[in-house]
């Protein structure tokens, strides 16, 4: 197949007179203290604010594959690796070498691949946390955390093939489709929904990857085209931070000039994982996204921006700047987090996680229970923990500001309210749900806890 590039697209508009508004000239009226954090990683140290704001330094200081993982763990781990906290299951890593080794064990066990930006790296706690470090567990697996997986896991386990209209539109809601618009991020997450199709092969996963291909992206605009109930549509993949700016702009143009499109969506982790490039002037992505925005609320239709952060460290100066720009802008933007253990599954922190959010104009929308996928029981927690942090959460915070608390059925059943379960036995950790707007309403979904959950 032929990859789609930039000259087979219209070109955006030039943004040389958008760009002179530049982050000096951004309306600032809370200070906001701009500590050079990034400088706390040795290599990094001597590198300067207007290059790590740059985007072709992030993407050209991306720690991508194992062995340059390994190279990074050597440089910023230190001799002797601290134990704090209840560290079950690490008691054996008491050196740089033995976390290592337990890092690269782990990545061969892995169903994603490796990917980290700088931005995300400097916000781990290397020296006296690496071990328990939140952000660590979301991105770098540890063999000595991977515990047996339930035997209902898989690696599709929302059934997003069998759902699939065309290659790469999966059409399971009546009036909403997913158009998995490439199969690349900026960043790989362990706990991926997608794992069967986003990133590199791994030793554990060959992958059924989602190309940006003309060919194929015809056929899905032909079906949505061709399918008048459709409404809604959000342009994923992979990661929308890895389309070209003249690919966003083309397929938010084409999306918005069927009739019974009202709503689109670019779903990106962009702003959580490498923020600066919203506020990188010699960078067109977010002017492509907000040239869209303007189309579309020109003709009395929705676009939005749906990004992903987990935990409130992942939250900068820089992302703060990104998401008044982008508030200034006129982009409307929106939270979807995933439910992790040891990462935000505490009323504290996913409190702190929603505040953060709402204080810098990102809707909490969704809270996710972690998807029965395969390779991360680690990470996985029981249902009857969202649904305690919702009971503990709401009413402490504004209602429209409140995220829905939500499991994604496996099998395909779509969203549901965590605590609208049908019957729920705690002690087999079998939870069963109807979803009668999505299949047939007699069809009982099921949700595993997770094995760790049920002993004793």
């Amino acid at each position: 197949m032929q990859c789609i590039i930039s000259k087979g697209f219209h070109r955006i508009p030039s943004h040389r007179t958008w760009a002179r508004r530049s982050l000096a000239t951004l309306a600032n009226p809370l200070p906001i203290a701009r500590d050079p954090y990034w400088q706390n990683i040795k290599i990094w140290r001597n590198v300067k604010e207007e290059d790590f704001l740059s985007y072709r330094w992030q993407i050209a200081n991306t720690v991508q594959g194992a062995p340059n993982l390994f190279k990074f763990l050597e440089n910023v781990l230190p001799e002797t690796i601290p134990h704090r906290g209840n560290v079950q299951g690490h008691e054996r890593i008491q050196s740089r070498e033995d976390f290592i080794v337990d890092v690269m064990e782990g990545i061969k066990l892995a169903p994603m691949s490796t990917r980290l930006t700088p931005h995300i790296l400097s916000q781990i706690d290397w020296t006296k946390n690496p071990l328990l470090d939140p952000l660590r567990r979301q991105f770098i697996p540890m063999k000595s955390s991977i515990l047996p997986d339930h035997p209902s896991l898989s690696l599709d386990s929302l059934h997003e093939t069998e759902d699939s209209a065309v290659p790469g539109l999966v059409h399971r809601y009546p009036h909403k489709a997913l158009f998995l618009a490439t199969s690349v991020c900026p960043i790989y997450c362990r706990f991926c929904t997608r794992s069967y199709s986003v990133g590199g092969e791994t030793d554990s996963v060959k992958k059924s990857r989602f190309l940006p291909t003309r060919k194929r992206w015809e056929k899905v605009f032909e079906y949505i085209d061709n399918t008048p109930t459709l409404h809604d549509i959000v342009i994923s993949g992979g990661d929308a931070y890895y389309l070209e700016p003249e690919h966003i702009w083309e397929i938010g143009k084409r999306l918005l000039s069927i009739p019974h499109i009202l709503r689109i969506r670019y779903a990106s982790k962009g702003l959580a994982v490498c923020p600066s490039r919203v506020l990188d002037d010699t960078d067109s992505w977010i002017y492509a996204l907000n040239k869209v925005t303007e189309l579309g609320r020109n003709e009395g239709k929705t676009v939005a921006w749906h990004t992903h952060f987990n935990h409130p460290n992942e939250i900068t100066w820089i992302t703060r700047l990104a998401a008044r720009k982008l508030f200034q802008r006129g982009v409307t933007v929106r939270n979807q987090s995933t439910l992790l253990r040891g990462v935000n599954d505490d009323v504290p922190t996913m409190k702190r996680l929603i505040y953060d959010l709402a204080d810098n104009n990102i809707q909490p929308y969704y809270v996710y229970q972690g998807d029965m996928v395969r390779g991360v029981e680690d990470l996985r927690t029981p249902l009857k923990t969202i649904i305690e942090l919702e009971e503990q959460i709401r009413g402490t915070i504004a209602g429209f500001l409140m995220p829905q608390f939500v499991v994604d059925l496996p099998g395909g059943g779509g969203k549901r309210l965590a605590c609208s379960y049908e019957s729920y036995d705690r002690k087999t950790g079998v939870s069963k749900f109807i979803a009668p707007g999505v299949k047939d309403g007699n069809r009982i979904f099921e949700y595993h806890d997770p094995l760790w959950s049920l002993s004793g």
